[in-house]
């Protein structure tokens, strides 16, 4: 494979971007081109009872469109036609997502219940090369963030000076250096991520090793790139805004943004 400079890449998306790029141009770009994507969609989202009761969080509507449609409109408008979804709370309603987008694959995970989202990553391991990754409870505002050709590995984030929730310390060139909770000159972390071809087929083999770990039966699945096995990765922040993506935890936040669910 050829290695592109990012300036390279650059003026190749933009030729690519107005429609002047040549067969060969593409086929340069081929490498960099987003080929599938894995939703992992198999939590509770017990902070949002009583409305998770009979509906799975990601299934839930807001201004009536469903929490993963603004994931999957956004990968199907750029060509992403391989998509992993792995379920595991009333999985049998995710089957409704058939019928409009029939290049979803459905994964269920037994272990839902009883271990955090890694062994739902491990399930779909193979999957993440060339690939973007979600949170499927994420409700995608502004969808140009999801681009067909990506350059490197990365997480959207948002730059702060402080900040109680997940977030990512990294260097001088906003490469990941820790992942946790709660920090201060650090970036907020949005779990959708973007994984070159090199690093997916690491997270294949360091995924199930981890796993198999009792000790990380607990932890996010990100945990193995941006902590256990953070050596072996290079992954940057995306800077984007908090306008961009929408985080909706609570009653009271989903509130605020569909009137419908005000009391």
């Amino acid at each position: 494979m050829e290695t592109l400079t990012r300036e390279e890449f650059d003026e190749l998306v933009a030729k690519a971007d107005v429609g002047t790029a040549t067969p060969e141009d593409l086929a340069r770009l081929e490498p960099y081109r987003a080929k599938r994507a894995v939703l992992l969609a198999s939590g509770m989202g017990t902070r949002m009872a009583p409305i998770t009761i009979n509906t799975p969080k990601p299934l839930v509507r807001v201004n009536g469109r469903r929490i993963i449609s603004s994931l999957l409109d956004a990968l199907a408008a750029i060509g992403v036609d391989d998509i992993t979804i792995v379920v595991g709370y009333l999985a049998e309603e995710f089957d409704v997502l058939l019928r409009d987008y029939p290049q979803v694959k459905l994964v269920k995970n037994d272990q839902y219940a009883t271990t955090n989202n890694i062994s739902s990553a491990v399930l779909a391991s193979g999957c993440f090369e060339n690939a973007y990754v979600f949170e499927s409870d994420l409700l995608l505002q502004n969808p140009a963030l999801l681009t067909k050709y990506q350059y490197e590995s990365n997480y959207l984030g948002v730059f702060v000076d402080e900040t109680p929730d997940w977030c990512f310390d990294t260097d001088d060139e906003g490469v990941i250096r820790d992942l946790h909770k709660g920090g201060t000159h650090c970036a907020h972390m949005f779990g959708i991520s973007y994984w070159t071809a090199e690093d997916g087929h690491k997270l294949a083999h360091d995924l199930p090793e981890q796993f198999a770990k009792p000790q990380n039966r607990q932890r996010f699945w990100d945990d193995v790139p941006c902590v256990l096995c953070r050596d072996r990765y290079r992954v940057r922040v995306r800077p984007c805004t908090f306008d961009d993506v929408a985080e909706i935890d609570s009653l009271a936040e989903l509130a605020q943004i569909d009137p419908a669910y005000r009391m």
